[in-house]
């Protein structure tokens, strides 16, 4: 499973570069949405272990999370994690960090039975492969008394995950000219994993059509549910 996030400056130290425990944040969330894909369950994280910094990852950049299954149990899993930076205008990848993390299904918690998975939207064709998937847990300050994900970082996370896909795609620096239209078809509530989808489809003389999607998904019974599709425009802009 491969999940992308960006640096931003309030994640950075005074050298400009990502934080250790932001990084190990970033991992540890990418342990807890595989990790509940696998055991089906509400899984915590249990232990982490031959931790490697082997590079900063600078203010900025792209880092993608990798988690992989090494050995699976009735109650855990252990899975090894890697987090890749990659310098979008530029296209040089630097390995990180890598570690395991060992994550376990609460005692008191039986799986249920899996629900049926819906298959992702048929989409129109990138223009050259150019695309991003985003993945965020709903926390309780994300959404609204009523438990339900708020608008507001549904469309963050939309945006970011079409930026990286815009930015793959032409090596420059760009800004978002416009959302075309955004639909919002069904909740993501408290505790879903959210993954957003984000592809591009046309290319300008300047300009970048991006098409995203936006997914809920239970991690413990497995049911997923089409939340949010979007059409972006963004811009190249002189760095």
């Amino acid at each position: 499973m491969t999940v992308v996030d960006m640096v931003w400056p309030d994640q950075s130290n005074h050298h400009g570069t990502l934080f250790g425990g932001a990084a190990l944040s970033m991992l540890d969330r990418a342990a807890f949405i595989l990790g509940s894909r696998v055991l089906r369950g509400a899984v915590v994280t249990a232990s982490v272990s031959g931790l490697n910094f082997q590079a900063p990852a600078p203010a900025g950049h792209l880092v993608e999370c990798h988690a992989r299954v090494l050995r699976q149990g009735r109650r855990s899993v252990t899975l090894a994690t890697a987090l890749v930076a990659e310098d979008l205008l530029h296209c040089t990848r630097t390995d990180c960090l890598s570690g395991e993390f060992v994550m376990v299904r609460a005692a008191d918690d039986t799986p249920p039975p899996a629900a049926p998975v819906a298959a992702p939207p048929a989409a129109d064709a990138p223009a050259d492969g150019a695309q991003a998937t985003v993945a965020e847990i709903v926390f309780p300050g994300h959404a609204n008394h009523r438990g339900v994900l708020h608008g507001g970082p549904a469309m963050v996370w939309i945006s970011k995950a079409g930026f990286v896909a815009a930015t793959r795609r032409v090596r420059r620096s760009v800004v978002m000219a416009a959302s075309e239209r955004i639909d919002f078809k069904a909740p993501a509530r408290v505790g879903d994993v959210v993954e957003v989808m984000a592809r591009v489809t046309a290319l300008g003389r300047r300009s970048i059509q991006v098409r995203a999607d936006m997914w809920a998904e239970s991690p413990t019974t497995g049911e997923r549910r089409h939340c949010t599709s979007a059409r972006l425009v963004y811009v190249a802009i002189e760095s």
